[in-house]
Formats: structure tokens, sequence, C-alpha cells
């Protein structure tokens, strides 16, 4: 594979940003990254997303890694809160014929 196609591999699924753009190839993946501050590209999320896209160029490694990089090094910031869950029925049941 050439060096130029291999960035121009689309990702299955884009990574959408704040704002509503789309990250769609390895390319955009990449520029996205260079244009971040040296801090933030030294923090170790897009340290590890960095390196799954090259992983991901030089085909020695899955897209999907390398999505997942992007999309953990976007949210790692971000607080999962997830309201709705409800609590586990464990135990509350009873059989039918304990009824």
């Amino acid at each position: 594979m050439k060096p130029v196609a291999a960035w121009a591999r689309p990702f299955d699924d884009p990574v959408l940003l704040p704002g509503g753009r789309k990250l769609v190839t390895l390319r955009d993946a990449a520029d996205y990254i260079m244009k971040l501050s040296k801090d933030g590209q030294n923090l170790e999320a897009w340290q590890t997303a960095v390196e799954a896209l090259i992983m991901a160029a030089e085909n020695r490694g899955p897209l999907m890694h390398a999505r997942i990089g992007m999309l953990r090094a976007l949210n790692g910031n971000v607080e999962r809160v997830n309201s709705s869950r409800k609590d586990t029925q464990w135990g509350k049941q009873k059989l039918k014929r304990d009824e």
C-alpha cells in the first residue's frame, strides 16, 4: 500500500467532533492532531491516538483502534453520567412457585 493512499483510508464510521465536523480519514485525524497545541499533542491520550493512527496507516493495526484512540482522546475529559440507570433487581424477583 502506498503511503499516501494509506493515510486516505476512511474510518468505518466518521469521528464526530464538537461543533458537528467529521473526521472521515486517517489524514483528517492526523491533521486535526497537528492543529492542537504542542502541550495538547503531548498528552498521553493524544500520543496513544497518534500511535494507533500510524499503525493503521502502515497496515500494522486495525482502523477501529485508530478510531477508538481518537474518540478516547477527544472525550477524555468528559465524565460519564448515566442518570437513567435503574437499580438492579437482583434477588428481588420471586419465582412463579413462590408467589
